[in-house]
C-alpha cells in the first residue's frame, strides 16, 4: 500500500547514483537535488566517494537506516539489495527504476516476485519496477524531464507507462495544464493504478487537494477496486479521465452466444468507466483536453455560444459539438439585434457569433457580457481568437482573462495562433489558464465530459423480485454447458421474465397430440446445435400438420439434433438482452435490437451488473434505433418500462447465479404492452464462477504479481 515513507520520506538513498546525467541513476539524483529535497540524501556507488556533491558509500552495509530507496542498478542485483534494505536498514518504501523484470521473461518475473515478498514481509511499499518514479511536493524522484511546476490544485497523473507519463507532461505543460502529483507504476508488481487511486480516495480533500485525476492503464488488475474508489472519488467531487490501452485482442475469439460476439475486454472496461463516472479517452491529446476542461468551471447544461472572429474554425467547432450531443442554439430577438448593433458591419450573432477579423477586444468583451447576462439559453461559451500576425492580441487576451474571472458561465478559450500570438498565449497561461489550440479537440472533450454519467448506485430496484431459491435449485442441479431449453425457460420463469409457450418434441408421434396444442402458424427450431440459424434449424410460419411433420423429419436429420422446439408465431419488434461473464469484471449485460440483426447492426448498450433502474433506462435510450422503441411513423413501439424491467431481472438473475457464463434472450419480441422472450440460450460454467458484484471489504489487499 501507499505509505508515508514513499510520499514524504525523511531520508532517501539512491542506489546506483551516478555523476553521469545520461544515466537514470545520475538524472534522478540531479532532479532530487534541484528540487531542494529537505531530508537526508544518500548515495550508494562502489566506484565513487562523492556523487554530484552528495556523500557516497560503497555498499549498503555502510548505510544507516533510510526510509526510501530508489534503485537504479541491474535487475539481477535488485532482490538482494531490497532484502538488505528492508531487513537491516528499516527501509519501508522502494522505487525501482531498473528494467529487466517480468516484462522480459521468466527470470525477471522470479526476481520481481522475490522483491514483492520481501517488501510485503515488512509492510512496505514498492513502486515499479520498470518505472520513471514519483513527483510530488516533497521530492522529484524521477529520472526524466520535464519537471512541472507543481500546484496542489493541478492534475494528479497516474500512469502504467513511464514514457506515456513523460509525453503527457510535455504536451500538458505546453497547454498550460498544472500538475499536483505524478505516479509511474511501471510493472505494478505490488502497487498499481488501483492502489494509488485507493490512497487518493482515502485522503481526498476537495478544498486543499487535486480534484482532477488522469489515469493511463495498460492492465486493469482489480476492476472492482478501481470501480469502488473511482466512484467514491467522483461522488466526493473529484473528476477522473482515463485511457485504457490494449483495447483489441490479437486473433479471434470463438463465441457461442451473440453476447460473446458483441463483447470484448474493452466493452467491460468501457462499462466499468461509465459505471464509475470516469471519462473514457482514446488518446493522449484527448486525455489532456479533458483535463483542461476539468480545470474550468463545470458545464451545467448543453447550450454553447460560439464566439469567433474566424469563420472556418467556428463551423468545425459547431459541427463537432452537434455531433457529440451538445447544442449551438440560435440567438435571435431584441437582445441579439442590440448586440449586432455594437459590432462591425457584416458581423453575425445568429450563433456562431462572428465579429469578423476586424473585431476589437472591446467588442469581444461586449459579446461575452451579452452571453453572460442577456442570453438565458446559453450555458457556456467557446471563444476562438487567433491572429494572422497583423496586430497584437494582448489586449483581447487580457479582456478574455478578466471575463473568465467575472462570468458565472464557463468560458473555454481556443487560442490557435501558437506562433503569431505566442507571447500572448504564454501570458494567458501564466495567469493559470489552459489553452485549447484546436477547436474540434475541445468539442470532443467537452462532449465526452458532458456525456459521462455520474457514478451509478448500482442497486436493483426494490420492485424487482425473483424466486432466488428456485434459480439456485436449477443451477445447482445443472451440469456445465448449455442448459436444455426447458431448463432455460424455467430460469426465465423464476426470474419473472415473460416468455412464449413452447414444448419440445422428440418423436414424430407427439406431433399428432401435442401436450399443449398450438394454433397455426407455428415456429419450429432444432434442439441441440448452438447456432440454429446457421445450420438451417429454424423454420417459421408452418401452416399445417403435414408441413409440421415434414419439417420435423428434416430438422431431426441435422447433425447434433436431439429434438424440435415448437412455439406459436409472434409479431412485433425484435429486441435482445444478453450477459457475458468477463474475468475480474463480473457480468457484462448488453441490450439492443435482436434477431439476426443483433451482430449486423451492432447497435447495443452495455452495463456491468448490477444494473439499476436508472442504468437500464439509460442503456435503452443510448441505442441509435431508440426511436423504434418509442414508435416511428405510425408503427407501434415497445413499452420501454417492460424492456427496462426485463434488463433488471436478467441482472438480478446472474447476481443470484454467477455460474451463468453466457446468456442470450434473442429475440425478445413485442409491441405495445407485450414483451416476450422467444429464444433463450444459457451456458453454465461452475468452475469459473465469480461473485464480484458485492462491494469489496474496506481492507482489500493491494498486493499483486503481474503475469
Amino acid at each position: 500500500m501507499i505509505n508515508q515513507a514513499l510520499l514524504d520520506p525523511h531520508s532517501i538513498v539512491v542506489v546506483g547514483g551516478s555523476n553521469d546525467l545520461h544515466k537514470p541513476g545520475g538524472k534522478v539524483l540531479k532532479n532530487i537535488i534541484d528540487g531542494a529535497y529537505a531530508g537526508d540524501l544518500k548515495v550508494v556507488n562502489p566506484k565513487q566517494s562523492s556523487v554530484q556533491g552528495v556523500a557516497c558509500v560503497a555498499s549498503l552495509d555502510e548505510l544507516d537506516e533510510v526510509e526510501l530507496a530508489i534503485l537504479s542498478i541491474p535487475a539481477r542485483f535488485c532482490p538482494a539489495a531490497v532484502h538488505t534494505l528492508a531487513t537491516e536498514k528499516d527501509t519501508r518504501a522502494f522505487i525501482i527504476l531498473s528494467a529487466g523484470f517480468s516484462e522480459e521473461g521468466a527470470q525477471g518475473k522470479d526476481w520481481e516476485e522475490q522483491i514483492v515478498r520481501t517488501v510485503n514481509s515488512v509492510n512496505g511499499c514498492l513502486l515499479g519496477p520498470n518505472c520513471i518514479g514519483l513527483i510530488n511536493n516533497n521530492y522529484r524522484g524521477v529520472f526524466t524531464t520535464p519537471i512541472p511546476v507543481l500546484d496542489e490544485n493541478g492534475c494528479d497523473l497516474v500512469s502504467s507507462s513511464g514514457a506515456t507519463a513523460v509525453f503527457l507532461l510535455e504536451a500538458g505543460i505546453s497547454m498550460g495544464l498544472k500538475f499536483a502529483n505524478v505516479f509511474s507504476v511501471g510493472n505494478s508488481a505490488q502497487t498499481g493504478v488501483e492502489d494509488v487511486l485507493e490512497h487518493m480516495d482515502a485522503h481526498f480533500d476537495a478544498k486543499t487537494g487535486s480534484r482532477s485525476k488522469l489515469l493511463y492503464l495498460e492492465s486493469v488488475f482489480n476492476p472492482q477496486k478501481l470501480l469502488k474508489h473511482a466512484s467514491s472519488l467522483v461522488r466526493k467531487g473529484a473528476r477522473i479521465a482515463a485511457i485504457k490501452a490494449g483495447r483489441t485482442e490479437a486473433g479471434s475469439r470463438a463465441a457461442a452466444s451473440h453476447t460473446g460476439a458483441l463483447t470484448n475486454p474493452d466493452s467491460a472496461v468501457s462499462a466499468l468507466f461509465k459505471k464509475a463516472g470516469i471519462v473514457q479517452c482514446r488518446s493522449r491529446q484527448e486525455l489532456l483536453s479533458v483535463a483542461a476542461v476539468f480545470s474550468y468551471p463545470e458545464l451545467k447544461g448543453k447550450n454553447i455560444a460560439v464566439i469567433t472572429h474566424a469563420g472556418g474554425p467556428a463551423v468545425m467547432l459547431t459541427d463537432a459539438l452537434s455531433d457529440g450531443g451538445l447544442n449551438v442554439p440560435a440567438l435571435e430577438g431584441p437582445d441579439a439585434e442590440q448586440l449586432l448593433s455594437q459590432l462591425n458591419p457584416g458581423s453575425s450573432v445568429a450563433n456562431p457569433i462572428d465579429f469578423l477579423a476586424t473585431g476589437t477586444a472591446k467588442q469581444l468583451g461586449t459579446i461575452i457580457d451579452h452571453c453572460e447576462q442577456e442570453f438565458d439559453q446559453v450555458d457556456a461559451m467557446v471563444v476562438i481568437f487567433g491572429s494572422p500576425g497583423l496586430f497584437d492580441v494582448t489586449d483581447a487576451y487580457a479582456i478574455l482573462r478578466s471575463k473568465m474571472v467575472s462570468c458565472s458561465k464557463p468560458i473555454y478559450p481556443v487560442l490557435p495562433s501558437v506562433i503569431n500570438a505566442r507571447a500572448g498565449i504564454e501570458a494567458f497561461q501564466s495567469a493559470g489558464y489552459a489553452n485549447f489550440p484546436d477547436e474540434v479537440v475541445l468539442a470532443r472533450a467537452l462532449c465526452a465530459v458532458a456525456g459521462t454519467p455520474a457514478p451509478a448506485k448500482g442497486a436493483t430496484a426494490p420492485n424487482i423480485t425473483i424466486d432466488r431459491q428456485r434459480i439456485r435449485n436449477i443451477v445447482d442441479t445443472a451440469s456445465d454447458g448449455f442448459l436444455p431449453p426447458d431448463k432455460a425457460g424455467e430460469l426465465l420463469d423464476a426470474a419473472g421474465i415473460p416468455r412464449v409457450q413452447q414444448q419440445i418434441i422428440t418423436v414424430a408421434r407427439q406431433l399428432e397430440h401435442p401436450p399443449v396444442p398450438f394454433d397455426f402458424p407455428v415456429a419450429m427450431k432444432v434442439v441441440g446445435p448452438v447456432h440454429k440459424t446457421d445450420v438451417g434449424g429454424v423454420v417459421l410460419d408452418v401452416e399445417s400438420g403435414h408441413d409440421m411433420q415434414t419439417q420435423f423429419d428434416r430438422l431431426m436429420r441435422i447433425e447434433g439434433a436431439v429434438g424440435v422446439l415448437l412455439q406459436p408465431m409472434t409479431d412485433g419488434i425484435e429486441l435482445f438482452v444478453g450477459v457475458k461473464r468477463e474475468a475480474g469484471f463480473g457480468h457484462l449485460l448488453v441490450c439492443g435490437f435482436g434477431g439476426v440483426m443483433v451482430e449486423v447492426m451492432n447497435d447495443v448498450s452495455a452495463c456491468l451488473v448490477p444494473v439499476s433502474e436508472s442504468e437500464a433506462s439509460k442503456m435503452i435510450r443510448r441505442l441509435q434505433a431508440y426511436p423504434l422503441i418509442q414508435g416511428l411513423r405510425g408503427r407501434e413501439g415497445v413499452c420501454e418500462r417492460l424492456f427496462s424491467e426485463i434488463i433488471q431481472r436478467v441482472s438480478a438473475l446472474v447476481e443470484t447465479a454467477p455460474e451463468i457464463s453466457e446468456m442470450d434472450i434473442n429475440p425478445l419480441m413485442g409491441s405495445g404492452q407485450t414483451l416476450l422472450a422467444v429464444d433463450t440460450r444459457t451456458r453454465i460454467e461452475k468452475q469459473l464462477a465469480e461473485t464480484p458484484h458485492p462491494p469489496l471489504p474496506e481492507t482489500a489487499s493491494s498486493t499483486r504479481l503481474k503475469a
